[in-house]
């Protein structure tokens, strides 16, 4: 683990110069950015070194926002809401899908769901008009709005933890000077055109509850600035989401998440990211430099061939292993890893590529603090053929003013269907069995196991490795102090 940070710190320090800028908060003792000159554009011929470094450090930059860019050219073609493949909510640009219930186990648009809230999905785009968002109410059920930009950092602060309003929330882009009509609640300003929003609606798994929830969900929709009336639009998305077939060569039938950003294009995506994307203050050195490869590249052919094959290298040593949960975040006891920064990234952009390749879309801390884990309490890395427990003891379940839930992914970050159809434990289940002295035992395991342990089993895969995580919504102060952490993960001996 040391030495794979090592080498990817090295890398970026050495042959990337860029992450001066980018990892200030670490590497500024040992450098000052006056003293960064390697992404500079040469004044004369354009060295294949030089070539590669941009080409390594612009796809390390620009892998989130290729993403997003992606899933908006996959979408915005459709007619109407609906669930692709009959299971993920996806919509036209200026729209968003719900489910109705949990997200179904097959699954593979987004890596790492959960199966504690029902989700909903939409992109919107800007430039092309402002957009208005429905908040119903909710009446004391836990609701939070994830409300990105192309970056994957949140733009608002909407829901149960900052006392939202019921209402109508219009989001406009940078260049927007409209007139705010009369009704709207709040206005949330982007800094990019291109965006997501992902509602999350708590449900618990009793059938009463989901029939319950039904009413408020059919509130919750997008649309732009132009179909606004002051009125409550709704939509009965249970019966009237159509299902829309998976675009034909996408990988989400398959193991693995779709495959967003594909590195042989990533040369020809970047103009149109660039363009999308005005850059932050410190970026207009990179912007600089990947323009001057790009202008060159017209000229030399050669070019995109150096550039693509050192986006193909990036893309095998530093971004694969970043989906590890192991290889990135803050180490804590029990070699449980977190992070603090979700959604939040800003010029973090290790810790934005990491959480993009291998679980994009996480709440901000306020709202969510996410626990990792792919290691017993060994170091022994998790694997279906072992049985394992986490114990909390009594009054030391996640603190939290949301809910908290135990998600178990097989190798690929994904559910892996099994006969009871579980896939986390937590707030939702009211049927965990408690020890006599008032700890909660997990068990976490391929096998199902005898008598009440049935109630607290989390299904393990039953081949192969795979990671628990550990949600905790609308974080206590213990968690956010760090005063509070997740119990260790034991082998069963």
């Amino acid at each position: 683990m040391k030495n794979f940070k090592q080498t990817v710190f090295k890398r970026l320090v050495t042959t990337l110069l860029l992450f001066v800028t980018v990892l200030q908060t670490s590497l500024s003792a040992a450098y000052t950015n006056s003293e960064i000159t390697g992404l500079t554009p040469p004044k004369g011929k354009m060295t294949n070194e030089y070539v590669q470094k941009v080409a390594q450090a612009s796809y390390v930059w620009g892998w989130p926002m290729v993403n997003i860019h992606n899933r908006r050219e996959m979408f915005k073609e459709l007619k109407e809401p609906g669930l692709m493949g009959g299971i993920v909510p996806v919509a036209p640009t200026n729209q968003l899908s719900m489910l109705s219930d949990y997200i179904d186990a097959g699954e593979r648009l987004v890596a790492c769901p959960n199966q504690d809230v029902v989700y909903g999905f939409g992109i919107f785009s800007l430039d092309q008009d402002a957009v208005v968002v429905q908040v119903p109410d909710f009446k004391g059920r836990f609701w939070v709005y994830q409300i990105g930009n192309q970056r994957t950092d949140e733009i608002s602060s909407v829901g149960a933890m900052y006392q939202s309003k019921p209402g109508f929330y219009l989001i406009v882009g940078p260049d927007w000077k409209g007139k705010v009509p009369a009704g709207i609640t709040q206005v949330i300003h982007s800094d990019t055109n291109l965006g997501t929003i992902i509602p999350r609606i708590f449900v618990t798994d009793d059938p009463a509850d989901k029939k319950a929830v039904q009413p408020v969900i059919n509130q919750i929709m997008m649309y732009p600035l132009s179909q606004y009336d002051g009125k409550m639009k709704t939509k009965d998305w249970k019966n009237t989401s159509p299902t829309i077939p998976s675009p034909t060569g996408t990988a989400s039938n398959g193991d693995e998440e779709t495959k967003w950003v594909i590195p042989e294009k990533f040369y020809d995506e970047l103009p149109l990211i660039m363009k999308e994307l005005p850059p932050m203050p410190g970026e207009e050195p990179l912007y600089a430099a990947i323009n001057a490869v790009l202008e060159a590249g017209k000229k030399d052919p050669n070019i995109k061939k150096i550039f693509t094959k050192a986006v193909q290298d990036a893309d095998k040593n530093i971004v694969t292993p970043l989906f590890q949960f192991h290889n990135y975040g803050i180490k804590l006891p029990y070699n449980w890893t977190t992070i603090t920064n979700g959604a939040e990234f800003k010029d973090d952009y290790i810790t934005r590529i990491a959480v993009a390749k291998s679980n994009i879309f996480v709440n901000k801390a306020a709202e969510t603090r996410y626990f990792y884990q792919d290691f017993d309490s060994d170091g022994i890395r998790l694997n279906a053929a072992k049985k394992y427990t986490i114990t909390f003891p009594k009054g030391k379940l996640p603190p939290v003013s949301g809910f908290w839930s135990l998600t178990m992914y097989n190798q690929y970050h994904f559910f892996e269907k099994n006969d009871v159809n579980r896939y986390s434990l937590g707030t939702k289940n009211k049927d965990l069995k408690y020890n006599k002295d008032g700890s909660l035992t997990l068990y976490i395991q391929s096998e199902k196991p005898t008598g009440d342990k049935v109630n607290n089993w989390l299904p393990a895969p039953k081949t192969g490795d795979f990671s628990v995580y550990l949600r905790a919504y609308w974080p206590k102060t213990e968690i956010a102090q760090g005063t509070w952490l997740p119990p260790a993960v034991e082998k069963v001996k």
